[in-house]
């Protein structure tokens, strides 16, 4: 990306934080998804490289907006694509966690809150979810369901 298209395309995503600050969902999650089509077109064309933490940060927020929907399929393939992009950023794997925790995976749960724990072992709540998730996980074992 480069000179003006650069500028819009940051300040795409510069209203779409600002939406999502303020609780304004529906325009948060246009303005993320024009943000990323923008990403996406620049990149073949030769621009500027996209910065991987701001896609990341599109994408994982888009996911908290159809998660806070309960749509939680579409939530978890965005949580997806901001881990492909950054693939060291624990927010998504510990909210791709927490929905598949809701939905009764334990083990991919499980997988997703180690990973956040080895990147953050300082994330309280991953740490929580994990020991909740191995109960949970224990439990259904237990009861043979």
């Amino acid at each position: 990306m480069e000179g003006q298209q650069e500028q819009e395309t940051h300040a795409t995503l510069a209203r779409a934080q600002a939406h999502f600050k303020r609780g304004e969902y529906a325009e948060a999650e246009a303005l993320y998804s024009a943000y990323i089509r923008q990403c996406a077109s620049a990149a073949p064309a030769g621009g500027a490289p996209v910065s991987p933490e701001d896609l990341a940060t599109a994408y994982n927020n888009r996911g908290q907006i159809k998660y806070f929907r309960v749509d939680f399929y579409e939530a978890m393939d965005d949580y997806t694509s901001a881990i492909e992009v950054q693939p060291n950023f624990e927010v998504p794997y510990y909210n791709r966690g927490l929905i598949l925790y809701r939905l009764g995976y334990f083990d991919d749960a499980l997988e997703d809150f180690k990973k956040v724990l080895d990147l953050n072992p300082g994330f309280q709540d991953a740490t929580w979810s994990l020991k909740q998730t191995m109960l949970d996980k224990e439990e259904k074992q237990r009861r043979n369901y």
